[in-house]
């Protein structure tokens, strides 16, 4: 069914207000310490290369025992996915991966020692969660390749998507066609690991800025940590408080925003696929009724956040909501953006809406 947007817009305008848990303060104040990636942490455990191989024959037949089960039950991983993973958490996990996967498999009496970043009771937990409770691998292994990022992901922080990778190509095609936006202030809106912030700041000019705020105070923690790995402190700033309570202090001076928000209806939560349904947070998910409530609230504030010109750019569920939400904008927020349209993902699903702020 179509969402009609400018029928519901007072209604969804009723769920914009959420509890501020810290406005405009910058994440190093919270006492949260994100975990840290799994590859990132040094090889202190040992054990033989003979029990390390019965835990990967372990895995392996507990990876091939799944088959197609959770493709068809829910889009979920199949055998031969969750073997390739297997392959990445033993990357990982071993000091020696190469070494060890290449051992001939008829080692199993070695007892020569090898260094492993997890203890060996922990890899076998961590793959048991992985199978049986349908933990994303992402959480498991702590961090999600991303562009050319590797980015620290935990509970609580929502996995970036290959798709959302797109925003940074369109935020730098934006720049190349006027190039005063290279040096101004932009901001990401429901940052989560900071993946869309440390991207465009890498591609911005010397004076270039982003201001990244989110609600959560997990993902303000590791957004932090992962802008500090990739030592971006100078040109990212990390905020927690709700969408743009952290920013009053200058509205009107952002050249640029971007924003990944919660645009799963309420009620499609459920049935989505298990690692994510069960496992990511909701606060990143949950839309409202229709899955619009804060792309509304994103394209209302921008009026105000925007200098003239400015650029913005949102993702969104698809091509209903991008079409519901172009005539919003046209309709309700008519002269106050220029050049809106929608953009497509590699799937060609019209998945964003790009634009600028009127002069």
């Amino acid at each position: 069914m179509k969402v009609d947007i400018c029928e519901c817009v007072e209604e969804m305008r009723l769920s914009f207000i959420r509890p501020i848990s810290c406005c405009a303060v910058s994440s190093p104040a919270t006492s949260l310490k994100p975990q840290t990636p799994l590859f990132l942490r040094p090889p202190t455990f040992k054990t033989t290369i003979s029990d390390l191989k019965k835990w990967h024959l372990w895995a392996k037949s507990l990876a091939s025992s799944v088959g197609s089960t959770f493709l068809e039950l829910d889009n979920g991983p199949d055998s031969d996915l969750l073997l390739r993973e297997l392959n990445w958490l033993v990357e990982d996990a071993v000091e020696t991966p190469k070494l060890f996967l290449q051992q001939p498999h008829k080692d199993y009496h070695d007892n020569s020692s090898v260094s492993i970043r997890a203890s060996l009771e922990d890899l076998y937990m961590l793959w048991k969660q992985r199978v049986e409770e349908r933990r994303p691998f992402q959480y498991v292994v702590g961090c999600e390749h991303w562009r050319d990022l590797v980015l620290s992901v935990q509970e609580g922080v929502l996995i970036p998507r290959p798709e959302t990778e797109l925003i940074v190509d369109l935020v730098d095609d934006a720049i190349k066609e006027n190039e005063e936006l290279r040096e101004g202030l932009w901001a990401d809106l429901g940052t989560g690991s900071g993946a869309l912030a440390i991207g465009i700041a890498r591609i911005l000019g010397t004076s270039g800025r982003v201001v990244a705020t989110d609600l959560s105070p997990v993902a303000t923690a590791v957004a932090s940590y992962n802008v500090q790995r990739y030592d971006l402190e100078e040109k990212v700033y990390v905020k927690q408080g709700s969408w743009f309570e952290p920013l009053r202090d200058d509205e009107g001076e952002f050249v640029g925003l971007v924003s990944n928000p919660p645009y799963i209806p309420s009620k499609d939560i459920d049935g989505l696929q298990a690692e994510v349904g069960r496992h990511e947070p909701r606060l990143a998910l949950d839309g409202g009724a229709s899955g619009v409530n804060d792309l509304i609230h994103l394209c209302d504030g921008a009026v105000s956040l925007l200098k003239p010109g400015g650029f913005f750019a949102f993702e969104t569920n698809g091509d209903e909501q991008s079409k519901s939400l172009v005539h919003y904008i046209e309709t309700k927020k008519q002269g106050s953006f220029s050049k809106v349209k929608m953009v497509p993902d590699f799937a060609g699903i019209q998945r964003f809406i790009t634009g600028f702020r009127g002069r």
